[in-house]
């Protein structure tokens, strides 16, 4: 079938308004009209190419839709269901089946090699193939997507703004409710009020966290940050020494730490407001970073661990953050802003200034 898409020709190119084919699903596929794609930073790493996504490609992986089609051996996913589209994995290798699918061993073929779970393309612009991306590519009026990685939501909740659960929502709440597990009046600091970290710390206020400290540098967003239930901010650009603020607040550091921010620096920062025996999770894509092992980590018995996709079983956990959103206690509407497909490129410019949160494209 003939659709509209936004197509990415070459390394960090503008996204292309083009009209594009998309074959039919398959046995274990679904057809979605894709209501909105949420814009996320990986989107725009695999444009720049800083994730080698071969190129020509149809991104976007925060999708929410209604199904029109599905495949004949579908059996969880049924016609006129509303759903989010998350991330690819093969269902099929020992992570998969141990309950681990977002350490999928498949995970960069299936969401960053550009085929589909059988190693095809569903995706042509005249006779050329074009790249899938996270088994989806969302940034279209239509996308066909494996059952795996499509989740059924509440009919009552505006569809518009559940895409990004698929990906940066789930990541930031998950990495704090799945993966850090923080017990009942412990300590925490995020690090980066982007969409992730603002969404770890309203985790951490569903954990019952005590303290939860908001570092960033954008004024705006560290209020917002309290909003959302942070207790405490720290301006990094106006703090001289942030981990020594952070001691200070919490008498000699955190429990738990989440950094977002991909930084180098602020990794350590991360690594040294940890109290003795403390946790730091790495979510951001951070490349190398240069820690003193015994003085940031072994001396004081601390981990420091990364977490994909919050840890997340999207079938399962995403359902429990709509449950949360709707009692009031998981605000994502108060991140979102909502642009036209043809603006596409003023969302990632908006999303890059820090203009908006989390832009999301509306089909």
């Amino acid at each position: 079938m003939l659709i509209k898409g936004a197509v990415t020709h070459n390394k960090g190119d503008d996204f292309v308004i083009e009209n594009i084919e998309l074959a039919s699903p398959k046995a274990d596929e679904v057809l979605v009209k894709i209501t909105a794609c949420g814009v996320c930073h990986t989107d725009a790493v695999a444009r720049d190419q800083l994730i080698p996504v071969p190129l020509a490609a149809v991104l976007g992986h925060e999708g929410s839709g209604v199904v029109v089609e599905v495949g004949s051996s579908v059996t969880t996913i049924k016609p006129g269901d509303h759903v989010v589209l998350s991330y690819s994995s093969c269902g099929y290798c020992e992570n998969c089946l141990t309950g681990k699918p977002y350490s999928c061993l498949e995970l960069n073929k299936l969401n960053f090699g550009g085929v589909m779970n059988d190693g095809t393309k569903r995706l042509k612009h005249g006779n050329k193939e074009l790249s899938t991306f996270f088994g989806q590519s969302s940034f279209a009026t239509y996308a066909v997507a494996n059952e795996r990685n499509v989740v059924s939501v509440d009919k009552d909740v505006d569809l518009k703004i559940l895409g990004p659960l698929g990906c940066g929502f789930q990541t930031g709440a998950g990495t704090v409710l799945n993966g850090l597990k923080p017990e009942f009046g412990t300590s925490i600091a995020v690090f980066g009020c982007g969409s992730v970290g603002l969404t770890a710390i309203m985790g951490a206020k569903i954990a019952g966290c005590e303290k939860i400290i908001a570092v960033g540098g954008t004024p705006a967003r560290l209020e917002l940050a309290k909003e959302l239930g942070a207790t405490h901010i720290v301006n990094r650009k106006q703090v001289a020494d942030v981990v020594e603020e952070i001691k200070r607040i919490t008498n000699g550091g955190v429990n738990y730490t989440v950094e977002t921010s991909a930084v180098p620096d602020i990794v350590n920062q991360a690594l040294y407001a940890l109290r003795s025996l403390g946790t730091c999770a790495i979510v951001g894509a951070t490349g190398d970073v240069t820690i003193n092992i015994q003085g940031a980590l072994m001396g004081e018995g601390k981990s420091m661990v990364g977490y994909i996709e919050g840890n997340s079983v999207p079938q399962v956990f995403i359902p429990k953050l709509i449950k949360y959103f709707k009692k009031g206690l998981f605000p994502i509407d108060k991140l979102v802003k909502v642009y036209d497909l043809e603006e596409i490129n003023v969302a990632f410019e908006d999303s890059h200034k820090g203009i908006t949160v989390k832009p999301i494209i509306k089909m």
